[in-house]
């Protein structure tokens, strides 16, 4: 048998939810039957659709054997540790490095905001596991204290938002499952503003305001972006396809030695889809500079430029800064303290060493 406390990050889930999460490799199946006959919550059954509350002591009569096989050898046993012989797998008695192996843009008791190196993913893949934004802050967190895996069943603290490997910048993390709730609510609701820095081929004049509509295809992880922002006029009935809107501010045109014109540009996300910057600027005749994947046959000679220079081969895109919105406080749950404040993340030391290299003013 096994006996924990509910925290207040598992506080308000279903029983149901919270077992399918605590016993990842169990069927729904054997889910529903541990419920009815092995679980019980401070001594009495409960249904699935019940909702834990902090502070209860949940029982649940299984086999060690069975714990650790369920739960996809998250949990491993421990004999030295006497009754209360579960403990998260990587985790040593000694502890863990305290040292932080991202970059810090801010951290309070309910958030964390990292920015992300290029080449690194937000979360793992199939062909990444371990090394990854998210697994780097969660380790980060388990040293400082700030998240302890052995008293939290379920939840572990995650990013909000994603960026791709080679995009660099803000990303956001919710500490408590209070704050990530909060977070993922603001998102959707457009109460936090997204805003990169990038350089585009051309010459951008003024501000744009781009819409559209947009469809991913899955086989060559490519997007493609149609004028109208109703999907019943895209040339796909995929239930894929997303309205999209873009603001595009110039900050510098750059006109390089050898003739090429380029454009620094401030782009914020009114929406948030999948290579939308990449996509949409490419779109309408300026793709980001280094973009193979949304490239333009007109622009091929920069690109050619920047490769043979700068070596660069990706796009150069980065998430330079956030706005949380004047929202009502009664909106912003427990991160009503943020509201009317921005945090700012500096461009990378190649981001600002290419950009001088084109001939830039200042970012």
């Amino acid at each position: 048998m096994r006996e924990f406390t509910i925290t207040a990050n598992d506080s308000g889930r279903r029983l149901d939810r919270f077992l399918r999460k605590y016993l990842s490799e169990a069927s729904l199946g054997d889910i529903y039957k541990f419920i009815r006959k092995d679980v019980k919550v401070d001594g009495r059954r409960k249904p699935e659709s019940y909702l834990l509350n902090e502070g209860e002591v949940l029982s649940l009569y299984i086999s060690d054997e069975d714990l650790v096989r369920l739960s996809s050898g998250r949990f491993v046993l421990d004999d030295a540790r006497g009754d209360d012989n579960v403990r998260t797998a990587g985790i040593s008695a000694a502890g863990v490095k305290t040292s932080r192996n991202f970059d810090l843009v801010f951290e309070d008791d309910n958030i964390l905001i990292a920015n992300k190196a290029f080449g690194l993913l937000t979360h793992g893949d199939r062909n990444e596991k371990k090394d990854h934004l998210a697994n780097r802050v969660k380790d980060y967190l388990i040293a400082s204290g700030a998240y302890n895996p052995r008293t939290e069943k379920v939840f572990t603290p995650a990013p909000v938002n994603r960026l791709d490997r080679n995009t660099t910048g803000i990303v956001l993390f919710g500490k408590t499952a209070e704050a990530m709730r909060d977070l993922t609510r603001m998102i959707r609701e457009d109460e936090i503003r997204k805003f990169y820095l990038t350089i585009a081929c051309g010459e951008i004049k003024e501000e744009m305001y781009l819409t559209g509509s947009l469809v991913k295809d899955e086989r060559s992880n490519k997007v493609k972006v149609s004028a109208s922002s109703d999907s019943n006029n895209s040339d796909t009935n995929s239930d894929n396809v997303k309205g999209i809107e873009t603001i595009v501010r110039p900050r510098d045109v750059i006109r390089t030695e050898d003739g090429f014109t380029v454009t620094l540009c401030e782009v914020e996300l009114v929406t948030g889809r999948s290579h939308q910057i990449r996509a949409h600027l490419a779109s309408v005749g300026h793709p980001l500079i280094g973009d193979s994947k949304y490239s333009l046959k007109e622009f091929a000679d920069i690109n050619k430029y920047c490769k043979q220079q700068f070596g660069l081969s990706t796009q150069l895109l980065h998430a330079c800064r956030i706005e949380f919105t004047e929202s009502e406080p009664e909106d912003a749950g427990c991160l009503a303290y943020l509201k009317g404040k921005a945090f700012d993340c500096n461009v990378p030391t190649r981001f600002a060493e290419i950009y001088y290299g084109l001939g830039g003013n200042s970012i």
